[in-house]
């Protein structure tokens, strides 16, 4: 079983690569310099060398505020490159693995989203992802997996724990939005889970987060406390930072369709969040 890896030098690339090469599993990662899946003949010429079994996209363009000045890159990759890959996968019969967004709803629902309720992205970035999805449904009946994922943080810079450590070196005070929530989602989790449904031989699409639901001043506070830093939060409105992007109020996920699929009931973010801790995975 041979996997290829795009998007190598992001977070969750870096928790696959991790995983595989303790593991001894046989991969082959890709950077975008390596292989930007934009290019569509690149990626056909990539994949017909490389000819693996199973890939994993984790190439992605995830600026969120940036996405909403420049939608045209962002659909190239969210959007574009992904339909390329679904096409060389399913030339080739291999397996796609692609990780979607909650920011797909508009977080008006009362109560978790499952994975029947029906999108309706408020910004660029999250139709740009919705856009995708439909694009692998187009190109390829089966043999892939969507997960929709939510505020992904691991070891690296591009998370909101690390901005969050970053401010807390210049401020005393901070203030931290108690009206955007949703589910904190380490690396490590998705990176098990996935590799869980690949044995399981699941297909289709699911909401991959752990239990339970936060705001972003919620996670602040367990953050740094947690770390032992003392600082002064304080809960505000997230309009207050007039962002180009709209967040949903609300957009936590259900995890469980996939529970019950793989057959075990997941921890709640928190715990999750606290083992990310133990292990040293906070880059200060």
């Amino acid at each position: 079983m041979k996997f290829l890896i795009t998007g190598a030098k992001g977070q969750l690339a870096r928790e696959f690569i991790k995983t595989f090469e303790s593991s001894g599993v046989e991969f082959i990662s890709l950077s975008k310099e390596e292989l930007n899946i934009a290019d569509f003949d690149g990626v056909f010429k990539t994949f017909r060398e490389i000819n693996p079994d199973i890939v994993i996209n984790c190439a992605a363009y995830n600026q969120v505020d940036l996405a909403e000045k420049d939608p045209t890159d962002t659909f190239k990759v969210n959007s574009v490159g992904v339909y390329n890959l679904a096409l060389a996968c399913r030339e080739l019969g291999a397996k796609l693995i692609h990780y979607s967004t909650d920011y797909v709803f508009d977080g008006t629902k009362q109560g978790l989203y499952t994975e029947e309720d029906a999108p309706n992205p408020l910004s660029q970035y999250g139709r740009s992802k919705l856009l995708g999805e439909g694009l692998i449904k187009q190109a390829m009946e089966k043999s892939y997996l969507i997960f929709r994922v939510s505020w992904v943080y691991g070891e690296g810079k591009q998370n909101f724990i690390y901005k969050l450590l970053q401010w807390a070196k210049d401020k005393e005070v901070l203030q931290i939005a108690f009206n955007e929530v949703s589910v904190p989602t380490y690396t490590g989790f998705i990176v098990e889970k996935t590799l869980k449904s690949i044995e399981k031989g699941l297909e289709g699409l699911y909401h991959l987060v752990p239990r339970s639901y936060a705001s972003r001043y919620e996670w602040a506070r367990l953050a740094l406390k947690l770390m032992g830093i003392k600082k002064i939060l304080i809960p505000v409105q997230k309009e207050i930072f007039s962002l180009p992007a709209r967040r949903p109020d609300f957009s936590a996920m259900s995890c469980d369709r996939i529970e019950k699929e793989i057959g075990e009931e997941f921890e709640e973010w928190d715990e999750v969040f606290k083992r990310f801790n133990t292990k040293g995975g906070i880059v200060v």
